[in-house]
C-alpha cells in the first residue's frame, strides 16, 4: 500500500471519528437533562420553574425517534409523580420505560400503529385539567409518527400523500405544511387540546433553522401556514393529480374557508404552552469541529442550514475541497469542511438510496483524481433513506475502485442506485438505531499531497 492509501484511510478514520463526536453531542437523554431538572418540588424546564404542589398529575407524550431516551430521563427526574403518558417511536428505536407505554409504528410512511398511538396521545392532553401538568417530547420523526388523519380522511389517504410528497422532491417545510393541514394532532392541535392545562414541549429539532412550528409538524406551537399554502405546494411540484381526491378536496375546502384553520398566534390555547429546543444540527457540528481540532485539522463550518439537491450541494462541497487543495483557500491543509441540514433527492430512477448516500456518490464523482479528499454524510439518527445505513464514506480513490468492480458511478448516480453503489464496495456507513435526530452531517476532510502529514491524536 502507498502512502498516498495510506493517508486516506487515516482520513478515513478520522472522519468517523469527527462524526461519532457529533451524534454524542446530541445524545437525547444527555440533552434532557441539560435542561431539566428537579430540585424538590421544583421542576426546572430551560429558564421556567414549575411547582410540582401545583399540580394533580404529571402526564408524558410525543413522538420521534429520539422521544424513548427523552422519556427515560424524565422517568428518572420524576419518578412516580408521572401519573401515565405515551410515546410513539420508529420500529426499534426503544428503551425500557416504567411508566410511559412506547407504541413502535412506521417512519417515514405512516401506518396503524402510529394512528392509534397519536389518538391516545390526543386523548391524553384532551382529557388533562388545569391542574394538570402535559409534558411533551418531541423529535425527528415525529411527523411520520403521528398520524392522525383529519375529518374525512384516512390513514392510506396519509400514506399516498407522503409517498407522492418524498418523491417529488418537496422541502421538509412543504411536506409539513401539508401534513398540518390533514391532521387532528399536528399545527398546534395538541396545545388546543391539552388547554387549560399546562404544556410544556421538550423538542430535538430536526429541521433547519429550528422552526418550531416544522418540527414534528409543530403540534405544540401557533401555526404560520395555511390552507391556501398547500394549495401552492400542489401547483408548484404539480402533483394535485397524483394525490387522493379526498386529500386534495379537503385542502381545496380548507382555503375556502369551510374547514377551521389550525390554530394561530395569539389563540389562548398557546397562554399555558412552553417549548423549548434541547438539541439541534448545529451543537452537533459545534462537537465535530472541536473533535477535529482536537486531530488537527483546520476547520471550515460551511452552515446547519444547508438544503436543496442533494447532487448539487455534493458538488459545492467537491468545489471548496478542490479550492482547498489547489489554492490554500479558505482554510490551509490538512482541511475538515462540515456542514448539517437536510438536502432533497428528486427521483429520477428506480434504485434504493438516501440523501446521504446519494451525496457521497455524487461528491466522489467530483472528487475523483484529486488525491487526499475523504467525503462522510450521514443522518444523525442512523439511516438514510428506506435503507439499514446511516449514509456512506467515498474518497478520491471511489470511483477507481468501483471500475475495477466493474460499476460506473455515474450511471447508479443516475439511477438513484447508491446504496447498491456503496454495500459493493463496502463503504456503507452503518450505524444502528442512534435514538436521536438532528438532521444530517457532512464531513470532507482535504490533505496536501506534500509535506502535509495527517494529524494524529
Amino acid at each position: 500500500m502507498n502512502e498516498t492509501h495510506k493517508t486516506i484511510g487515516r482520513m478515513r478514520s478520522d472522519a468517523k471519528a469527527i462524526f461519532a463526536a457529533g451524534l454524542r453531542a446530541v445524545d437525547p437523554q444527555e440533552a434532557v437533562l441539560r435542561h431539566c431538572r428537579l430540585q424538590r418540588e421544583r421542576f426546572h424546564i430551560g429558564r421556567r420553574v414549575y411547582d410540582l404542589t401545583a399540580y394533580r398529575r404529571i402526564w408524558i407524550i410525543g413522538a420521534g425517534k429520539a422521544s424513548a431516551p427523552m422519556a427515560a430521563a424524565l422517568e428518572g427526574l420524576l419518578g412516580d409523580r408521572i401519573g401515565g403518558g405515551v410515546v410513539n417511536v420508529k420500529y426499534g428505536y426503544t428503551r425500557p420505560l416504567e411508566r410511559v407505554e412506547l407504541v413502535e409504528a412506521g417512519h417515514p410512511v405512516p401506518d396503524e400503529n402510529g394512528r392509534r398511538g397519536s389518538e391516545r396521545m390526543l386523548d391524553i392532553a384532551s382529557r388533562a385539567g388545569p391542574d394538570d401538568l402535559v409534558l411533551c417530547l418531541m423529535s425527528g420523526g415525529g411527523s411520520a409518527l403521528t398520524p392522525l388523519p383529519a375529518a374525512g380522511l384516512t390513514l392510506q389517504d396519509k400514506q399516498d400523500t407522503i409517498k407522492v410528497l418524498l418523491a417529488c422532491g418537496a422541502s421538509i417545510h412543504d411536506i409539513n405544511t401539508i401534513r398540518k393541514h390533514t391532521s387532528l394532532i399536528k399545527g398546534g392541535r395538541i396545545a388546543r387540546g391539552a388547554y387549560p392545562a399546562t404544556l410544556a414541549a421538550l423538542i430535538l429539532s430536526d429541521v433547519v433553522g429550528d422552526d418550531l412550528d416544522v418540527i414534528a409538524s409543530g403540534p405544540t406551537v401557533p401555526d404560520s401556514s395555511t390552507f391556501a399554502d398547500c394549495r401552492g405546494i400542489f401547483d408548484q411540484y404539480g402533483i394535485a393529480s397524483r394525490l387522493p381526491s379526498a386529500v386534495v378536496d379537503h385542502i381545496a375546502s380548507g382555503a375556502a374557508g369551510e374547514v377551521p384553520e389550525s390554530p394561530k398566534a395569539g389563540d389562548a390555547a398557546f397562554d399555558n404552552t412552553h417549548n423549548v429546543i434541547v438539541g439541534s444540527n448545529f451543537e452537533a457540528i459545534l462537537a465535530a469541529k472541536r473533535q477535529a481540532e482536537t486531530m488537527g485539522y483546520t476547520v471550515l463550518v460551511l452552515s446547519s442550514m444547508i438544503e436543496g439537491e442533494t447532487r448539487h450541494v455534493a458538488h459545492v462541497h467537491g468545489a471548496v475541497a478542490r479550492e482547498i487543495l489547489k489554492s490554500g483557500y479558505p482554510i490551509g491543509t490538512p482541511a475538515c469542511i462540515l456542514s448539517g441540514g437536510e438536502t432533497t433527492v428528486t427521483l429520477r430512477g428506480d434504485g434504493l438510496g438516501g440523501r446521504n448516500q446519494e451525496f457521497a456518490l455524487a461528491a466522489a464523482i467530483d472528487v475523483a483524481d484529486h488525491p487526499r479528499i475523504v467525503v462522510l454524510s450521514a443522518g444523525t439518527d442512523g439511516t438514510d433513506g428506506p435503507t439499514d445505513a446511516a449514509g456512506a464514506v467515498a474518497d478520491s480513490d471511489t470511483l477507481q475502485r468501483a471500475r475495477t468492480l466493474g460499476m460506473d458511478a455515474r450511471r447508479y448516480l443516475a439511477g438513484n442506485d447508491s446504496y447498491h453503489f456503496f454495500q459493493k464496495l463496502d463503504d456503507l456507513l452503518l450505524t444502528g438505531p442512534t435514538h436521536t435526530n438532528v438532521m444530517d452531517l457532512r464531513i470532507v476532510l482535504a490533505a496536501g499531497t506534500k509535506g502535509d502529514r495527517v494529524p494524529r491524536n
